[in-house]
C-alpha cells in the first residue's frame, strides 16, 4: 500500500506499512500510477509507456526497473502487525493522568468544551487529599513503568495553585518511595501568571502549555475575561516573560482556530513575531449548531491554509530556524512504539482523567458523561470496569473500518475517541473532518522534512529514500 502526492515542487511516495518515504523524479512518480497493473498482468509495460508518451521510452523503462527494485524492500510492503497477537494479549498499565485540578475558570472562551471550566457541573477545586490519592493511584497502578506523566489541567489550574505546588512536592516524595519519575505539565490560560507562578512552573514543570489563539483580534473574539474584555494584552507579556526565563525547557503556545479564523497560518506567523518558538494550532471541535464550528464546506480553505503554512515553515527549516509547529513535526526514522502507533493515546487504559471529586474518566473530554465514568478514588475498592477498559483497549486501527485503507493510520493511530463518540456515537467511527485535516497535516509534515533533508545535500539526487 502506497500513497503519493506532490507539494511545493517535491514528488513523494510513502510506503504505508513499511514506513519508508521516497522523493521521486517526475517520471518515476507518474510511472507509479501504472506499476501495480503491470506487475499484476492487467497492463503491459508498453501500454503504460503509451499512456505516458510525453516521456522518452528508455527513461520510462528505467523508472519501471527502479520501482521494481524498490519493491523488494521499500515499496508495497505487507502489514507486519495485523496478524500479531501482541495487541490482544497486552496488559496496559496506567502511565499518565490528567488532573482536573480546578473545575472553574477565569476566562469565558466561547468554544470551551469544558463549559467555562466546570464541565457542566458545579464549580469546585480539587483538594490536596484527592490530589494525593490520584498520585498514589498512579504509582500503584503503573506496574514496572518508571516515567509517569501528570498534567495539571482545568478549568484553570492556577486558580488552585497552592494544591498544584503541594502535589508536586508530594510527587517527589512518592518518587523516592516507589522508584518512579514524575514528569509534570501545566496547561494555563496565563491570566494568573505572576513572578511566583512563573518561577515555580519553570523550575518544576517539564512542559508548559500556554493558551493563546494568535493575533489580538482573533484571540480577543473568543478568549474573554469575566468582564467580557479580551485577554490578549493581559497574557502575552506574561507568556513572553515566562518563556524568556524558561531556557531550554519544553513549552507550547497552544492556539485554537475556528470558522471565524480560517486564515490561521497568519496566527502561527504571529506567534513567531511575538518571539514564541514552540507552537501549536488546533482546530475547534464543536457541534455545527455553534456559529464558530468548522463545517465540511470549510475543508478546502483549511487544507489550503495548511499547505500555505507548510511552504512557509519548510523555508524556515531550510534556513535552520528553530521555530517549530507541532503538527508539522513528524519522526520518520523511529517514531512511537508499535502499540502506540496502532492504539493511539491510551485513553481509558494507559491514560485517565481525575476530577476534583475523585471521579475517573477515560480522558478529560469524557468528563461529565456519566456513561463513561470509570470509578471514584474514594470507593472502597477501586477497580476499573473491565468491559469499558477492554472497549478502549480494542479501539485500535484494525477495528476501525475507516482506518484500514488510510495512509495516515500509523501516524494518527485512529484519531480521538471522544470526537468519534461526539460526532458518530461510536468510538470506532472516526470524526471525518478531523481525518481530512490529519491527512493533510501529515503530507505537509513529510514535505517539510523532505525539503529540509534535501537542502542538506549539495546536489539532491533524482531519487532518494529519505526515511526508513
Amino acid at each position: 500500500m502506497i500513497h503519493k502526492f506532490t507539494m511545493n515542487g517535491v514528488h513523494i511516495a510513502m510506503d504505508i506499512n513499511g514506513g519508508s518515504v521516497h522523493v521521486l523524479d517526475e517520471i518515476t512518480y507518474d510511472m507509479l500510477d501504472f506499476y501495480e497493473e503491470i506487475r499484476d498482468g492487467k497492463l503491459t509495460l508498453q501500454e503504460a509507456m503509451e499512456k505516458l508518451s510525453k516521456y522518452p521510452q528508455e527513461e520510462l523503462a528505467s523508472a519501471y526497473d527502479e520501482i521494481r527494485t524498490l519493491e523488494e524492500e521499500l515499496l508495497y510492503t505487507e502489514d507486519p502487525y495485523e496478524a500479531m497477537d501482541f495487541m490482544k494479549n497486552r496488559k496496559p498499565v496506567v502511565k499518565a493522568l490528567c488532573l482536573n485540578i480546578a473545575h472553574d475558570c477565569n476566562l469565558m472562551c466561547k468554544y470551551c468544551f469544558a463549559k467555562q471550566g466546570d464541565f457542566g457541573g458545579k464549580k469546585c477545586l480539587m483538594s490536596l487529599e484527592t490530589g494525593k490519592k490520584a498520585l498514589e493511584y498512579l504509582v500503584k497502578n503503573s506496574g514496572s513503568r518508571r516515567n509517569l506523566e501528570v498534567d495539571f489541567f482545568g478549568g484553570e489550574p492556577l486558580m488552585n495553585f497552592q494544591v498544584v505546588k503541594d502535589l508536586v512536592q508530594y510527587g517527589r516524595e512518592l518518587e523516592k518511595e516507589y522508584h518512579k519519575n514524575f514528569r509534570f505539565t501545566i496547561t494555563t490560560n496565563g491570566v494568573l501568571l505572576n513572578d511566583e507562578a512563573i518561577d515555580f512552573i519553570n523550575t518544576h514543570m517539564d512542559n508548559a502549555v500556554l493558551s493563546l489563539d494568535g493575533r489580538k483580534q482573533i484571540n480577543d473574539d473568543m478568549r474573554l475575561t469575566l468582564t467580557g474584555k479580551g485577554s490578549y494584552d493581559v497574557i502575552v507579556p506574561k507568556y513572553q516573560k515566562l518563556i524568556e526565563k524558561r531556557g531550554n525547557k519544553s513549552y507550547y503556545i497552544r492556539g485554537t482556530f475556528t470558522r471565524d479564523s480560517l486564515d490561521f497560518s497568519e496566527d502561527v506567523k504571529h506567534f513567531k513575531e511575538l518571539g514564541f518558538v514552540h507552537t501549536s494550532m488546533e482546530p475547534v471541535v464543536s457541534s455545527e449548531e455553534n456559529p464558530y464550528a468548522i463545517r465540511e464546506e470549510d475543508l478546502p480553505k483549511i487544507l489550503e491554509e495548511y499547505e500555505k503554512l507548510a511552504i512557509y515553515y519548510a523555508d524556515l527549516k531550510e534556513k535552520k530556524d528553530p521555530f517549530s509547529f507541532f503538527h508539522f513535526m513528524v519522526d520518520l526514522t523511529q517514531g512511537p512504539c508499535v502499540i502506540k502507533r496502532i492504539s493511539g493515546c491510551g485513553a481509558g487504559t494507559e491514560y485517565l482523567c481525575i476530577t476534583p471529586e475523585g471521579d475517573l474518566y477515560p480522558c478529560h473530554q469524557f468528563v461529565g458523561n456519566e456513561a463513561y465514568k470509570m470509578g471514584n478514588l474514594y470507593g472502597e475498592e477501586l477497580t476499573l470496569p473491565k468491559e469499558m477498559q477492554s472497549m478502549f483497549k480494542e479501539a485500535h486501527i484494525y477495528r476501525k473500518e475507516d482506518c484500514k485503507t488510510c495512509f495516515s493510520k500509523f501516524y494518527c493511530s485512529g484519531g480521538c475517541h471522544a470526537n468519534a463518540l461526539s460526532f458518530n456515537g461510536d468510538i470506532l467511527k472516526p470524526y471525518g473532518i478531523g481525518c481530512e485535516m490529519q491527512r493533510k497535516r501529515l503530507e505537509c509534515a513529510i514535505m517539510v522534512e523532505a525539503k529540509r533533508m534535501l537542502s542538506e545535500e549539495e546536489e539532491a539526487p533524482e531519487e532518494k529514500v529519505l526515511f526508513l
